[in-house]
């Protein structure tokens, strides 16, 4: 049975997902799906590298991994690591990694909360994350990422959604999804595009 609340390791790769409470909406305008970015950036971009996401109008995907345990003690709030032990380690950097999404969910939330005039939580909880180790498992996860707008016709085609990663890979634009790693899955990018062609049923291996 699949964990949907793995411990988050250094170096361990996740499909980090979540939702809105029942029938909420996350994002109401155009310029939530910014500001949920911008602070998406600020709190997990120091913590993971992102290979690619989607933010849909209740729910929203993202593809991490987490950086290495040499690197995350360099960070304020990780230093306290040295002289542990190893287990102590993972369980002390899991703890502070969900503190990242908790101010990310809760810094979203009260921005939101003010806009809207409404009180309490916005997103189910806890997140749920599930590591990921395959590399073809990963080439169909980025696929079905990309393919949510999709498959919700909310779109035609995955280059059409503006709140994913799709447009910026395909692009030469700045963006701090790492682009490099996600296309050499594929071998290069005329193959990640033929793959976004195609349903996520019809793709093989």
């Amino acid at each position: 049975m699949t964990n949907k609340y793995e411990i988050l390791i250094p170096e361990a790769t996740y499909h980090v997902y979540n939702r809105a409470n029942g029938s909420e909406k996350l994002f109401r305008s155009e310029e939530n799906y910014r500001y949920f970015l911008r602070k998406y950036i600020e709190y997990i971009s120091p913590v993971a590298d992102t290979f690619c996401y989607c933010l849909m109008p209740n729910h929203f995907h993202f593809l991490i991994r987490i950086k290495s345990a040499h690197y995350l003690e360099t960070l304020t709030g990780f230093k306290t690591l040295s002289g542990l032990t190893t287990t102590e380690k993972e369980k002390l950097i899991s703890k502070h990694l969900s503190l990242q999404f908790s101010h990310l969910f809760n810094s979203y939330t009260q921005a939101l909360n003010k806009q809207e005039n409404r009180k309490g939580a916005l997103f189910m909880r806890p997140f749920k994350r599930i590591r990921v180790n395959e590399t073809k498992y990963l080439i169909k996860l980025v696929h079905y990422i990309h393919f949510n707008p999709v498959e919700s016709k909310l779109c035609y085609l995955p280059e059409e959604w503006p709140h994913s990663s799709y447009p910026n890979l395909i692009s030469n634009k700045p963006t701090f999804i790492d682009r490099s790693v996600l296309i050499n899955w594929f071998d290069d990018l005329q193959n990640f595009k033929y793959i976004h062609k195609s349903k996520s049923e019809k793709i093989n291996f």
